[in-house]
């Protein structure tokens, strides 16, 4: 089991001490992604509906903004059920770890966990794992474990690599987080070869080859417990468990918001599905139907629900957290916790399936993903060809194309596999409207001077 004193670190990449501040190191962590490029752009890439409408919706920004603030409450509750719970086990620096720090570590693995996404959504990721299944052709140029990075590429793993790889000309250890903020978003903490469906920590992967040896590095100083050296594998760090309940709970609620806002939900199937969920988790919603009585604004109505239905599922993972806390720190748990409530409670379920037939599948949001695709693969087209060859065998149209590619994302002096992940951190960097504008340009569609 798990030792509490050992199970976090102000260690940060790129070998980067401590120092002196009027901030601790892990609330230095929450800023760092505050004022990080790759946060910024989280602005211009989808969550679900497509970017800009006339209605605003959620991006990933605002997004992460929220599950941040779910998971400083999550980590401020669970800090206060340790010491209640554990202050015999625990050293002084311990105590104040987690009765003040927690909720710290919690909110910046909250705030960087969608950092690695490409744009569009989800139909970004399967487009650039789709690209390398569909050209065969290229398996020789890489190993086997460098292959299933990239068939399988994964936001998470591609989060890891964005928040801690050194770019051409820039400082070592990428953002320089601690560890132990770096520990608490490897949901799936272990390589792309050692996947495993119905496997939840190995349901998908967690870092590609390039950075084996900084997530090893993560992993042996906050004490993730190995669970197979080869392929790797390890059992989810206990932090993990508070940021996914966060993202759980968010994108569970906010997107029902985000689709009455849009039209797509009528106010009255909203309010039962929330009200419902509040009603099987607390007897006494007087106050609440007191309240609607008040509002008669439809959105507002909406919004003091969905505050009310958060409220309660942060209550409920706190409880399913304390429940199986044994089991978290000796890494046996297999099922989300929110997973573990929607089992038993009917109103969670009605929403999640809710949201996918009226929600995710609507033809706004499925248009954005169609598109998504082909724009992000036909980028990828563009540049991956030419930098996989030597440059005594690129033609003209060759190097051209890689004019467009700054340079902190040429590798030419590394592997083919680094190469390509120079191309990859590059279009799977892009905004939405960016790579958009850059897909019509280089197809033809819109030709003008770019400054």
């Amino acid at each position: 089991m798990s030792d509490l004193n050992k199970i976090y670190t102000n260690q940060r990449t790129g070998n980067h001490g401590a120092t002196a501040a009027s901030r601790t190191d892990f609330q230095r962590d929450f800023d760092r992604i505050i004022f990080s490029s790759a946060f910024r752009r989280l602005q211009n890439k989808t969550q679900v509906f497509p970017l800009p409408g006339s209605v605003f919706v959620h991006n990933r920004l605002t997004h992460s903004l929220e599950v941040s603030s779910v998971g400083r409450s999550l980590g401020s509750l669970v800090g206060e059920f340790i010491v209640q719970n554990f202050e015999k086990d625990l050293n002084e620096n311990s105590k104040d770890f987690y009765l003040n720090n927690l909720s710290n570590v919690i909110a910046a693995a909250c705030l960087c966990h969608d950092v690695g996404n490409p744009a569009f959504g989800h139909s970004g990721e399967d487009a650039i794992a789709s690209y390398f299944e569909k050209n065969q052709s290229l398996t020789g140029l890489f190993t086997d474990k460098e292959w299933a990075d990239l068939v399988n590429f994964e936001g998470n793993a591609n989060a890891i690599r964005v928040l801690t790889h050194q770019q051409k000309g820039k400082d070592e250890g990428g953002t320089q987080l601690t560890h132990t903020t770096l520990a608490s978003i490897a949901k799936y903490p272990c390589e792309a070869i050692a996947k495993k469906k119905g496997t939840l920590h190995r349901k998908k992967f967690g870092f590609f080859q390039n950075e084996k040896n900084t997530f090893l590095e993560i992993a042996k100083s906050v004490n993730m417990i190995a669970e197979s050296d080869e392929p790797i594998i390890f059992k989810r760090h206990p932090f993990v468990w508070l940021v996914e309940a966060a993202d759980d709970i968010c994108y569970n609620i906010i997107d029902m918001e985000d689709a009455h806002r849009l039209g797509i939900v009528s106010t009255k199937d909203c309010e039962n599905l929330f009200l419902d969920l509040i009603k099987s988790e607390n007897q006494n919603t007087k106050r609440v139907e007191d309240k609607l009585a008040i509002l008669t604004n439809s959105n507002e109505r909406i919004s003091y629900l969905r505050a009310k239905v958060i409220n309660a599922l942060i209550n409920k993972s706190i409880e399913i957290y304390q429940q199986n806390f044994d089991k978290i720190l000796n890494g046996t748990l297999d099922k989300a916790l929110l997973d573990t409530y929607k089992k038993e409670n009917p109103s969670l379920q009605e929403i999640e399936s809710f949201s996918i037939a009226k929600i995710y599948g609507h033809r706004s949001v499925v248009e954005i993903e169609n598109a998504g695709y082909n724009v992000m693969y036909e980028l990828l087209n563009h540049f991956i060809p030419p930098i996989i060859k030597e440059n005594s065998e690129r033609k003209s149209y060759d190097k051209k194309a890689l004019q467009l590619m700054p340079q902190q994302f040429h590798y030419e002096d590394g592997t083919t596999y680094q190469k390509v992940l120079g191309v990859i951190d590059f279009v799977s960097g892009m905004t939405d409207n960016f790579a958009t504008d850059l897909y019509r340009k280089i197809k033809g569609i819109d030709i003008g001077m770019t400054v």
